[in-house]
C-alpha cells in the first residue's frame, strides 16, 4: 500500500480483485478519508457515507451502497489490506457509532479465551452486522447469528461493572463477546441491538417436550441417530420435529441422509457373497 499527503492518510493505494462478469479482476483502488475509489474494471467513486453495509466471509469483503437497487461490490485481498479497508469504511460509513470497549471472543465453546482483553475502539451497527473495530482489530457479529443478548455485569480491574454480554454463532460454535461504555450509552446499545434481532424472538411454547428435547441434543452436538436411540422415537418421527424445526427457523440442513434399499441385483451378490464356498 502507498500512502501521500498529509498525515499519512490523504491517498492510499491498495491491491484487491474486484468480482467482475463472474469472474474476478486484479488491479488497485484508491482509498481516501472520504471515499474509495475504482478505476478498473469500472470508473466508480464510492463516498463512506453511502456505504450501508459491510460483510466479510473468507477474505471476501462484500461493500453495499445506498442506490436504487442498492449496489454490492466484492473486494478480496490479503488480511492487511482488508484490515485497513474495513476499519477506514466502518469508521466513515453510515451506520449507529459509539465509543466503547469490547473484549471479543472472550469464550469460545464454553471456554474461556486466556488471551482475551478489553479493547478500546468503536462499535458501529450496520444492516447485517454489529463491528467491533481497534487499532488493530476489527471483529464482525452478524445480527443474524446474534444467539442471546444481556445486560449484566462483569469484574473489570476488581470492580463490578455494567456490560453486555452477546452470545453468538461462527462455524456452529458459540462465542461470547462483551461490550463496555458509560451506563446510559450501553442501555440505548442494548436497545437498538434487541430491537433490531426481535425478529428471532419466540414466545417460549412453539415446541412440545419431545421437539425441545430433539433441539437441546442437537445443541449438544448428537447426530440423527443417536437422539434416535436416546429418545426411542423412529426415523419419521424425527423427521418430522426436524420439519418442525426447520419451519420455526431454529434449525437449518447441514447435511441430507439418504435411506436406502437393495434392488434385485443387489439382493443377489448378498445372496452369493453368504453362499458357502464350492469344495
Amino acid at each position: 500500500m502507498q500512502c501521500n499527503g498529509a498525515g499519512g492518510f490523504e491517498m492510499t493505494e491498495v491491491p484487491v480483485k474486484i468480482e467482475h462478469q463472474g469472474g474476478w479482476k486484479v488491479t488497485k483502488i484508491t482509498v481516501t478519508a472520504e471515499s474509495i475509489v475504482f478505476t478498473e474494471p469500472f470508473a466508480l467513486e464510492i463516498p463512506h457515507k453511502s456505504i450501508t453495509d459491510l460483510q466479510e466471509r473468507k477474505s471476501v469483503l462484500t461493500i453495499t451502497v445506498k442506490g436504487n437497487p442498492d449496489r454490492q461490490i466484492k473486494v478480496a485481498s490479503v488480511e492487511k489490506a482488508l484490515q485497513f479497508i474495513k476499519k477506514t469504511v466502518i469508521v466513515s460509513c453510515s451506520a449507529y457509532r459509539l465509543m466503547a470497549y469490547f473484549m471479543s471472543p472472550a469464550v469460545r465453546g464454553g471456554v474461556m479465551v486466556t488471551s482475551a482483553v478489553w479493547e478500546k475502539g468503536a462499535i458501529a451497527v450496520l444492516k447485517s452486522g454489529l463491528w467491533f473495530v481497534s487499532q488493530n482489530k476489527q471483529v464482525c457479529v452478524p445480527l443474524s447469528e446474534i444467539a442471546s443478548l444481556e445486560l449484566t455485569t462483569r469484574d473489570v480491574q476488581g470492580k463490578e461493572t455494567d456490560v453486555i454480554k452477546i452470545d453468538h454463532l461462527e462455524s456452529n460454535e458459540v462465542i461470547t463477546s462483551f461490550v463496555l461504555c458509560p451506563t446510559s450509552t450501553l442501555q440505548v446499545l442494548y436497545n437498538f441491538i434487541k430491537d433490531t434481532t426481535k425478529g428471532m424472538d419466540m414466545k417460549g411454547d412453539e415446541l412440545d417436550p419431545v421437539a425441545s428435547q430433539v433441539a437441546m441434543l442437537v445443541y449438544s452436538g448428537m447426530d440423527s441417530h443417536a437422539i434416535e436411540g436416546m429418545l426411542s422415537i423412529t426415523p419419521k418421527q424425527l423427521d418430522a420435529i426436524t420439519d418442525q424445526l426447520l419451519k420455526l427457523e431454529i434449525a437449518e440442513v447441514v447435511c441430507v441422509r439418504r435411506e436406502i434399499q437393495l434392488t434385485p441385483k443387489g439382493v443377489r451378490y448378498i445372496s452369493d457373497a453368504v453362499k458357502s464356498p464350492k469344495t
